[in-house]
Formats: C-alpha cells, sequence, structure tokens
C-alpha cells in the first residue's frame, strides 16, 4: 500500500532535511516545490511572484503526487501544511487513493527557527530562498499546530 508523507512545519524547522532521508529510507518520490520555483524565478526577492508560482508549483506537484500513490509509489510532500484545513485535505484525498497518510510535524521555537535561517540565508543552498525574521514571525502567527489527534 503507497504511502503519502505530509510534512509539516515552518521554514528552518527541517522538513527538507527529514524529506530527503525518508526519499532514501522509504525510496519515495519527494517533491519540494521550491526547489521546482528556484530555477523558474527571475527575481528570488519577489515574494508576490513566488507565492504565485507556489499555487501553481503545488498543484502540479499534487497531480503527479495522487497519479504517483496510485501507481504505488510512495510521496513525500514538503508543502509546510500550514492549517488543519490542507492536511485534512490532503489526507482524505490520498485515503480515497487507497493510500496510507503519515503527517510528521517539525516543531521548533522562534530563537531556534531563526538562528537555523540565518545561517542557511549566509550560503543559501540551490532550491531554498532567503528568509527575513519579519516573514517569520508573521508566518509563525498564521501558523497551525497540528494537534495531538491529528499526529496520531
Amino acid at each position: 500500500m503507497p504511502t503519502l508523507f505530509l510534512i509539516c512545519g515552518l521554514p528552518g524547522s527541517g522538513k527538507t532535511t527529514l524529506a530527503k532521508q525518508l526519499e532514501q529510507t522509504e525510496n519515495a518520490l519527494r517533491l519540494c516545490p521550491d526547489e521546482w520555483i528556484e530555477p523558474i524565478l527571475p527575481d528570488p526577492n519577489n515574494r508576490q511572484e513566488m507565492d504565485r508560482l507556489r499555487g501553481h508549483i503545488e498543484a502540479i506537484q499534487w497531480e503527479l503526487a495522487k497519479r504517483s500513490l496510485t501507481l504505488g509509489i510512495h510521496v513525500i510532500l514538503e508543502f509546510g501544511f500550514w492549517s488543519k484545513q490542507e492536511r485534512e485535505y490532503f489526507r482524505k484525498e490520498a485515503e480515497k487513493l487507497g493510500a496510507t497518510v503519515r503527517l510528521f510535524y517539525l516543531n521548533a521555537e522562534l530563537d531556534e527557527l531563526w538562528k537555523r535561517l540565518e545561517k542557511r540565508n549566509a550560503n543559501l543552498p540551490s532550491g531554498s530562498f532567503h528568509v527575513k525574521k519579519e516573514d517569520l514571525i508573521e508566518w509563525m502567527q498564521v501558523f497551525e499546530p497540528p494537534s495531538a489527534e491529528e499526529l496520531s
């Protein structure tokens, strides 16, 4: 039975690190929107264009994920999954396809996230973007951590 792995967390929480580990241990297809956006985004500082592209890229990746799941391939989505509604949607859709779903929540406090992001910002790896502290603070306000029930 194929598994959909949902990687939930804010920037700097370790989503990509975990997803890359799961990619190897679970022999899964890993889909990371930032890695697809980066090569087609002319100006990496244009947050509005990045957000516009993200919606399209995530939609394409979800179509690829659904097809892969129907073929029996495990899939990892690194979408962040900031809202309970989003997590529930992907869980229900994957279950309709006969897949199991595993949610991984990577939690870290603001100071730890910012420490990691400062380090990453200083030497950006391919497929990642510079994050400002004020953006991180704003995102923390809208992020809905998964409940214990969601994680079980």
